[in-house]
């Protein structure tokens, strides 16, 4: 079980790793230790998800919950149901992970995340004790398990936030690498939109025959940018497995950041809502605190990670906070993540003007940045602390809310996290030019690899 559940989800292969009995066993220590009654299950295109999901639905409704069996979903189509309907929910899906993977995202009613910090330990060591032979008596009334359809209710409540009916008309390349988009997109970019969609790789698959549904891996969006370019198309989107995270491209095919992204939903949330607060991770763009300042809202930096994300958005009451990874959570939506949303505030941005996408962003992309780039360690604490002992000194600034960052009296700054799966550092540059931000990722990168 530990090998499996991991800081903020569930995460295996099936069936080496986990299988119907393992998720029968979470599903009972799932009602066992939160007390719910009421859950949601929802699962996405791949094969094993199917006996999965019904033997978690069986299991928790053994244990006294009633169960909606939601079917195909989008992660944050579960997400809108638990916040809307105010129950829990179980989201089987392993995102962008190769087919043989699958996994449970768990959260409580309102869409709160169930991470490690969260109740997440707890139910991974009953589910372990179960599996080890603990009785778990049945509950005196065992629940039910009915069939709930939501997608058309999940759109309208989307549509009821961002007004897609007077944009001009746009062409808009979709692709959903054979994962939940294919479900979703169709419902959501319907008449509603005057976008036409040139769909590309709708078809549901777990397998994903065409590429990696992982947007973030430069080489799964090639067929994207190559359509976007051969139809000229206004922009192309691409979706992950379950459809949380979006990424954009311009007419060119050129990627749009996160970053930017970002910062151009922000705006738009804080013309709705003036003076709010808007999170962003620290290794978003130092552009996006800038453009949040200059919009009148108050930017908060955060830890990476959706449980840091969402509760810094909690505590704050923030409208809306966006990620390097794409994932964007809004005020609206719960807190949660959702990036159907994101990439209709995009549509809305765009098709309120007379330019191209790229000429849109210009604003927003003020720095160069590196990416995030990986290097293999043994000891990633030993190699941090060199790294702070050698840039310490008078006009350099260093702090330890995620890893370390520094930060140099030009503006320049990196940030060196450890990976907590793996023995890995992970590092982003950025500064006001590429010459600078080149040489900064490259002085970095040979201390740490020494």
């Amino acid at each position: 079980m530990k090998d499996i559940v991991k800081a903020y989800d569930i995460r295996g292969v099936v069936p080496d790793q986990w299988d119907e009995a393992v998720a029968a066993a979470l599903g009972r220590a799932f009602v066992l230790e939160t007390g719910q009654r009421r859950i949601v299950v929802g699962r996405d295109m791949r094969e094993s998800g199917v006996s999965l999901a019904a033997a978690f639905a069986q299991a928790a409704g053994d244990a006294g919950a009633e169960v909606i069996d939601a079917g195909l979903c989008s992660t944050d189509q579960v997400y809108f149901v638990s916040g809307r309907h105010d129950v829990a929910g179980a989201m089987f899906t392993a995102s962008h992970n190769p087919a043989r993977y699958n996994g449970i995202k768990l959260c409580l009613p309102g869409a709160k995340p169930v991470s490690i910090d969260s109740g997440l330990d707890r139910i991974r060591d009953r589910a372990q004790a179960i599996l080890d032979g603990e009785l778990a008596p049945l509950a005196d009334e065992p629940g039910s398990i009915t069939v709930g359809d939501y997608l058309t209710e999940y759109a309208d409540h989307l549509h009821s936030l961002v007004d897609l009916s007077r944009i001009r008309p746009l062409t808009v390349v979709v692709d959903a690498g054979n994962g939940m988009a294919g479900h979703t997109v169709p419902a959501v970019l319907d008449k509603r939109t005057p976008a036409r969609v040139i769909p590309m790789y709708f078809e549901l698959d777990g397998t994903f025959p065409n590429h990696e549904a992982n947007p973030l891996e430069p080489s799964n969006i090639v067929d994207l940018q190559a359509k976007v370019r051969e139809t000229g198309a206004d922009l192309g989107l691409a979706f992950d497995g379950d459809a949380d995270r979006c990424f954009v491209v311009d007419e060119r095919g050129e990627p749009v950041s996160p970053s930017a992204v970002t910062a151009l939903v922000a705006e738009a949330e804080l013309a709705k809502h003036p003076g709010a607060t808007v999170i962003h991770n620290l290794i978003t763009s130092k552009a996006v605190p800038e453009i949040v300042a200059e919009a009148g809202g108050k930017p908060v930096r955060s830890r990476v990670g959706h449980s840091y994300i969402k509760a810094e958005m909690a505590a704050t009451g923030a409208v809306f906070g966006g990620e390097h990874s794409a994932h964007y959570y809004f005020r609206d939506f719960w807190f949660a993540d959702t990036g159907m949303l994101a990439a209709m505030y995009v549509l809305a941005a765009l098709g309120a003007v007379d330019k191209p996408l790229s000429e849109l962003v210009t604003g927003y992309n003020r720095y160069h940045s590196s990416g995030e780039i990986n290097s293999t360690v043994t000891d990633q604490a030993a190699v941090v602390d060199a790294v702070e002992e050698h840039y310490r000194g008078d006009g350099v600034q260093t702090d330890r809310m995620d890893g370390l960052t520094v930060t140099f009296e030009d503006g320049a700054w990196f940030n060196l996290r450890p990976s907590n799966t793996e023995p890995l550092l992970r590092l982003n540059a950025e500064a006001a030019t590429a010459e600078r931000m080149s040489q900064l990722r490259d002085e970095v990168l040979d201390r740490i690899r020494r």
